[in-house]
């Protein structure tokens, strides 16, 4: 391996440890070997994070934070228990947001309490099924209690994308 892919390789699992905690970089960078760094052509800073040909992060330039992919979440529920990176929604608005629809806080049945607003979260329905990925926009000890707001602003619906 190269000194630049090295270098590269610290600086996202950096990035990630502090976002995500140590145990999400671990299962994202644990084979080194297939992982695959896309840098920006203009910049040359890393853009985008790929497992052997499947995305798995993609670096913000507005704010230096990864986004999940939807590759990368499925790999997170398989093999994190529940509520790890999730907030948990009613069954009956699972076809909405796998559309892409943004989930709203009476909707929310359960919540990792660790979890801050503008963070990457994975949306799952009461049977752990994967809908969307999305940034939580208020704080977990507020949502359970608000009827009305936006809880998560959906980016990526299953149902939307193929990543």
């Amino acid at each position: 391996m190269d000194s630049t892919l090295l270098l590269g390789l610290r600086q996202a699992k950096a990035i990630s440890d502090y976002q995500f905690g140590s145990d999400i970089t671990n299962l994202l960078f644990n084979d080194i070997d297939k992982i695959r760094l896309e840098r920006s052509r203009s910049t040359q800073k890393i853009r985008y994070i790929f497992l052997e040909d499947k995305l798995i992060l993609t670096l913000r330039p507005n704010n230096g934070f990864f986004t999940l992919s939807l590759n990368s979440a499925r790999s997170i529920i398989t093999n994190f228990g529940t509520p790890k990176l999730r907030i948990i929604v009613l069954n009956e608005i699972s076809e909405y947001i796998k559309k892409g629809r943004n989930v709203f806080c009476k909707h929310v049945i359960d919540i990792d309490e660790n979890l801050r607003p503008l963070d990457e979260v994975i949306v799952v329905n009461q049977d752990d099924e994967i809908l969307a990925i999305g940034r939580l926009k208020l704080p977990p000890m507020y949502l359970k209690s608000f009827s009305s707001g936006i809880a998560v602003k959906v980016r990526k619906g299953v149902n939307k994308s193929k990543n």
